[in-house]
């Protein structure tokens, strides 16, 4: 029988508050029964919509705060007054081990720098990376730094490749993930010299539990080559939101000559199944949810934007991270090459 997992979510945040927190979470629950939430928000705004979803109030207890970190509150800003805020209460939750794991749709800055206060990063972790799955044409991959960092050095963009390595071995099953250096090309003369030394360290990793392929273009993220891509956060950010980007635009196309003339509006009246699926191939609804990594628990960051549908997505990867015991793996992982690389310097 699945062990009861209990999810602490930020209820204000976002750009629609509740309103979208609470259905999602109720269509997550549908998936995932033996989820239990606490909801930390304004008890006004959550009770009553909690009426219309009784399984979802069976499983929920709710922590009043009037307190809400605003989207556009500077991290300094969101530290400053946003102690009691929903955010802040939902990460104390995990802290205190009230909940495995805080889901948050709110300012994405904000939710870092307060996840590293409440939370703390792990021994020997110099910076936490967010996560974020990436669709491909086989199935699914990790890209990490999406946004946490501006820059990272030859070890933190190696700790970032043991973080995805353990976060792939968690949500695909495999025990020994394939990971790649995002680069601007494959030939072992490129890039700079943070990413050659991290590339350097990686290929000596044959007795941690990853396997390391060298370096990927960004073209070949889609293609699904390795398990995880590891990025500093600029580009990573760049990279995530051109995807997205390019997507929608896609979609746009494809929606305009569908329906030039009568003849293509028929072709498309036929192709409907198979448009149905790219459809849902390409909606970013389906992998919402940024994972935040190399903390002393598991906090989500779900698009602001998104809809109840995506909110579902950001919670079951939460119940998944909780599950797959995390955090144990990855200490245990860092531990490990933390004290090779340490052994090499001396030498």
């Amino acid at each position: 029988m699945t062990a009861p997992r209990t999810i602490a979510l930020d209820c204000m945040g976002g750009d629609h508050g509740p309103e979208v927190v609470l259905p999602g979470a109720a269509l997550s629950l549908v998936r995932h029964p033996a989820l239990d939430f606490i909801l930390c928000g304004s008890e006004a705004r959550i009770a009553p919509l909690l009426d219309p979803l009784p399984a979802l109030k069976a499983r929920s207890r709710i922590v009043a705060s009037e307190i809400v970190v605003q989207m556009s509150d500077k991290p300094s800003q969101a530290l400053r007054r946003g102690k009691g805020s929903s955010m802040w209460l939902a990460l104390e939750a995990v802290k205190s081990g009230e909940a495995h794991v805080a889901v948050s749709a709110g300012n994405t800055g904000a939710l870092m720098a307060m996840a590293k206060l409440i939370l703390r990063p792990m021994a020997d972790i110099e910076r936490p990376a967010i996560a974020a799955l990436w669709p491909t044409v086989e199935s699914e991959c990790i890209v990490l730094d999406v946004g946490a960092n501006i820059g990272a050095s030859a070890r933190q963009l190696a700790d970032f490749a043991l973080m995805g390595a353990a976060m792939a071995r968690a949500l695909f099953h495999v025990e020994r993930p394939t990971v790649g250096l995002l680069n601007v090309g494959v030939e072992e003369i490129k890039g700079d010299e943070e990413v050659k030394q991290a590339h350097a360290w990686l290929k000596e990793t044959t007795d941690l539990p990853l396997d390391y392929r060298g370096f990927v273009e960004g073209h070949q993220i889609g293609q699904g080559v390795v398990d995880v891509v590891v990025v500093e956060g600029f580009a990573g950010n760049i990279a995530l939101k051109t995807a997205e980007g390019t997507a929608r635009q896609v979609g746009q196309y494809l929606k305009a000559a569908m329906q030039r003339s009568l003849a293509s509006r028929i072709g498309a009246f036929l192709a409907r199944d198979g448009f149905r699926v790219l459809k849902q191939k390409m909606d970013p609804r389906r992998v919402n949810g940024g994972t935040f990594l190399g903390l002393n628990g598991i906090a989500i960051k779900s698009h602001g934007g998104t809809d109840n549908i995506g909110f579902a997505s950001a919670v079951d990867l939460g119940y998944e991270m909780a599950e797959s015991g995390l955090i144990a793996r990855l200490a245990g992982d860092l531990e490990a090459f933390h004290h090779k690389i340490g052994e090499a310097a001396s030498q």
